[in-house]
C-alpha cells in the first residue's frame, strides 16, 4: 500500500493499491489497524529513492562519511556522502566503495557547488560519483544546467538544496527530480530572506510538482509530522545526525549540541551578504564583534573561519576551536542515539503526533 500525498475529506487517508494491480484505492482511519501495522512509510520520496522512510540525512563538510551514511541507510533512511569532504575525486571514489562495503541499501553524494577564487575540480568529483554507479546526487548552491544533464543521462534522480520558492522553481525547471527546501532554522546557509519553515515549505509545496523534501528544525517526529501535514514528502536533517553515535564527530561536540538550547546559534556574514547559521561559541562571537565594526570584510575573519579550523574542532573536540555549523533544533537535541535508534523513534512519533492532531479535529 502506498500513502499518497494530501488528506482527503474526513478522518481518512488515500490508500492505493500495490503498483499495477487495479483494485480500487482504500480509504482508511489513521487509526485503522491497516495503518498502524504498516512498517514502512511510502511517499514519493521513499518510492523514487528506493528507502523505507521519508527521512534523508543531509551532507555535511566533514562529516558526511561513509560511517554515517551507511548507518542512516541501513536504518531506513538516505545516507550522503559529501564529495568535497574528501580531498581528491579519487579519494571520494574510494569513500563511495567504503560505504558500498557497509551497506546494501541505497545511498547518495552531495556535491555543493560554490563560486571560489580557486575552486575544487567539481566537474571530476561529478565524474567519480557518475562512474562509481551512484544513482542519487544531491546537490546546493550552483546547479549548471550542463551537470544536471550529464547526471540525467546515466539515470540519476537529482535533489537541489534551496532556500528559496524562487530557486527551488528554477531547479524545477532545470530538471531536478526533487527539492529540499531549507527553512530559516537551518544551519550553515540559509539565504538573506530569513522565511521560516512554516510558511517556506507550504509556500514551496503550492507551487512546485516535483516532490519537495523539508529541511531545518527538524529533528524529532513531531517535526516530521509537521512537514508531512503541511505537504512535504519528506524530511532532511544534518544537526540531528551529527548527535549520533555513528557521526565522525568527537563526543564533546556531540554533547555541545545536546547542551545547547534553540538560542545557542548565531548568525554570521550578515553584514556580507552570505548568511551562515553555526553554534555559539568564542569564534563565533568574536567573528560577530568583528563583523559589527564598519567597512568589515571578509578578510578580517578569514583566519577565524577557515575550514580547515572548524574540522579540527569537530575531530578534535574543542567546543571553541572552530565554527562549528548548527541549527536551532540544537533546542530539541536531548540525547546521542544511534541512526538506527534516532529514525525508529522518529517514525513511531511521527505516527503518534499525526493520530494525536487527528483526534483533536473530532467532534
Amino acid at each position: 500500500m502506498t500513502v499518497r500525498r494530501g488528506m482527503p475529506p474526513g478522518d481518512t487517508i488515500l490508500l492505493t493499491r500495490v503498483p499495477g494491480g487495479h483494485s480500487p484505492p482504500l480509504r482508511l482511519g489513521l487509526d485503522s489497524p491497516e495503518i498502524l501495522e504498516e512498517t514502512a512509510v511510502r511517499t514519493r520520496i521513499t518510492e523514487l529513492l528506493g528507502i523505507r522512510y521519508p527521512i534523508i540525512q543531509g551532507g555535511m563538510q566533514w562529516v558526511g562519511r561513509a560511517e554515517l551514511a551507511s548507518a542512516v541507510s541501513n536504518a531506513g533512511g538516505l545516507g550522503i556522502l559529501t564529495a568535497l569532504t574528501q580531498p581528491t575525486p579519487e579519494a571520494l571514489g574510494e569513500e563511495i566503495e567504503r560505504c558500498r562495503k557497509l551497506t546494501s541499501e541505497p545511498f547518495g553524494v552531495n556535491l555543493t557547488i560554490l563560486p571560489a577564487i580557486k575552486p575544487p575540480p567539481y566537474e571530476k568529483y561529478l565524474d567519480v560519483i557518475l562512474e562509481s554507479g551512484v544513482k542519487i546526487l544531491e546537490t546546493a548552491g550552483n546547479n549548471p544546467k550542463e551537470f544536471i544533464a550529464k547526471a540525467k543521462a546515466a539515470g540519476v534522480t537529482l535533489i537541489h538544496k534551496c532556500v528559496a520558492v524562487r530557486h527551488a522553481l528554477s531547479a524545477e525547471r532545470s530538471g531536478v527530480d526533487v527539492v529540499s527546501i531549507d527553512g530559516f532554522e537551518c544551519a550553515g546557509h540559509p539565504g538573506e530572506d530569513d522565511i521560516g519553515g512554516l510558511v517556506l515549505i507550504p509556500a514551496a509545496v503550492s507551487q512546485l510538482r516535483i516532490p519537495v523534501v523539508a529541511s531545518g528544525g527538524i529533528g524529532d517526529g513531531r517535526g516530521m509530522a509537521a512537514a508531512l501535514a503541511l505537504g512535504a514528502d519528506g524530511v532532511n536533517m544534518g544537526t540531528r545526525f551529527c548527535a549520533t553515535q555513528e557521526a565522525p564527530i568527537h563526543p564533546n561536540i556531540k554533547q555541545a549540541l545536546v547542551d545547547a538550547s534553540e538560542r545557542d546559534t548565531r548568525l554570521m556574514f550578515r553584514k556580507l551578504h552570505n548568511t551562515a547559521r553555526v553554534l555559539r561559541n568564542a569564534v563565533s562571537e568574536e567573528v560577530i564583534r568583528i563583523e559589527s565594526q564598519e567597512g568589515v570584510r571578509f578578510d578580517d575573519v578569514r583566519h577565524l573561519v577557515a575550514g580547515g579550523r572548524g574540522r579540527t574542532a569537530l575531530e578534535g573536540g574543542d567546543r571553541d576551536g572552530g565554527v562549528i555549523s548548527a541549527g536551532q533544533v540544537v533546542g530539541l537535541i536531548h540525547d546521542i542515539p544511534t541512526c538506527q535508534e534516532l529514525i525508529d523513534r522518529m517514525v513511531r512519533e511521527c505516527r503518534e503526533h499525526l493520530q494525536t492532531a487527528l483526534a483533536k479535529t473530532r467532534d
